[in-house]
């Protein structure tokens, strides 16, 4: 029998200690991610923080028998006025839960919350081009926009950086309101 799928909900800062946890691990082992010091539970609490007070969506993925399995924000994509109407993702899932769906679960429901935010277009920016997050953000409507070929230098090579893109609502039909 398949486990239930994970309640997702926006997080808040008691979220932070198993979103620093998630995160620390990709860091560690994973391309996604090119920091290389995992951010502090502090610091997730004030990102958590810092999304919810301007109206960004911070979602978590909890399981059916409690536990946060994985979490995902948009951020908007450039800090500059004109790009107000783009965000980009974050998607990270705990690698005990990956392939069960929460990733995908997890989009669906930020890509909802941030048109709701009042965004108009998604980026993914897609670490170490992670074949798994390529295909993730592809089933869910996401076009090849560009490759940066060795942007980024971890575990002993270089990486490269893919970016997809996602219209959300109107997406460039009308002008933002």
């Amino acid at each position: 029998m398949a486990a239930p799928d994970p309640v997702i909900r926006s997080a808040t800062p008691d979220d932070a200690r198993a979103i620093a946890a998630i995160y620390a691990h990709h860091v560690a082992h994973g391309t996604a991610s090119y920091d290389t010091e995992p951010r502090s539970t502090l610091a997730t609490a004030a990102l958590i923080s810092e999304h919810r007070g301007k109206g960004w969506p911070f979602l978590v993925a909890e399981a059916a028998g409690g536990g946060i399995v994985g979490y995902a924000y948009a951020s908007q994509f450039r800090p500059r006025a004109a790009y107000a109407w783009a965000c980009e993702d974050s998607i990270y899932v705990a690698p005990t839960q990956q392939g069960r769906g929460v990733g995908r679960a997890l989009l669906a429901a930020l890509l909802d919350a941030a048109e709701v935010s009042g965004f108009r277009t998604m980026v993914a920016v897609i670490g170490g081009a992670e074949p798994a997050s390529i295909a993730l953000h592809a089933a869910a409507g996401f076009v090849h926009a560009g490759r940066l070929v060795g942007m980024g230098w971890k575990h002993g090579r270089w990486l490269d950086t893919v970016y997809m893109q996602r219209p959300l609502g109107d997406g460039t039909a009308s002008a933002p309101a």
